[in-house]
């Protein structure tokens, strides 16, 4: 499944890959079919199987593990996703969007750790029925621009859609101490099906 943002990039590169065809440019028309079709890819929405257990957090995004930290007495998680991740964003717990908050920043490389305090960034609380749960969808080098889907009020199930970050981004999420983390350093996780913990 192809997420609708797409179709807005989509159409035009379609456009001109026609018309540079008309005008037998066949090279370009071809890298502007590929351009297509790599939007395409970057705009997919697997279907992801969503852990039942009420009692588990899931996380928001796919990518790689880049640290697990302390932050403010809370569990700090960061997660890069590089430019052949999928960037849809999930809910890592049901609850109600409590705030959202956007902030303006620089664009470092998603990778450095930095990017978590200085970067462009919109920071999501949840609050679930027992714990609340921070998301921070941060813009990398490339990314440059930050979506969220949900408003403040709404309610929202684990593992439903939350936002998108464009091209290769990280996302951080900050836990209450007493979540018990299940997984390390380097571990590759799926947004809505691995479970990050538990409480």
């Amino acid at each position: 499944m192809i997420l609708k943002d797409a179709y807005k990039i989509v159409a035009p590169i379609l456009v001109l890959a026609a018309i540079f065809a008309l005008v037998r440019l066949p090279v370009i028309t071809l890298i502007s079919v590929l351009a297509a079709a790599f939007v395409c890819y970057f705009f997919r929405n697997p279907k992801r199987l969503i852990p039942q257990d009420p009692n588990l957090v899931v996380s928001p995004a796919d990518g790689k593990v880049v640290k697990i930290a302390s932050e403010d007495g809370n569990t700090l998680i960061s997660i890069f996703l590089n430019i052949f991740d999928v960037h849809i964003n999930r809910s890592p717990i049901s609850g109600r969007v409590q705030s959202l908050q956007y902030r303006r920043g620089k664009f470092k490389p998603a990778f450095d750790d930095k990017a978590s305090r200085l970067n462009e960034q919109n920071v999501i609380t949840i609050a679930g029925a027992d714990i609340c749960v921070i998301v921070r969808q941060i813009a990398g080098l490339i990314a440059r621009r930050v979506v969220c889907w949900k408003k403040p009020g709404d309610l929202i199930q684990r593992g439903e859609l939350l936002g998108l970050i464009r091209f290769g981004s990280r996302v951080d999420i900050i836990l209450p101490k007493e979540v018990h983390i299940r997984v390390k350093v380097g571990e590759r996780v799926k947004g809505g099906a691995t479970v990050l913990g538990e409480y």
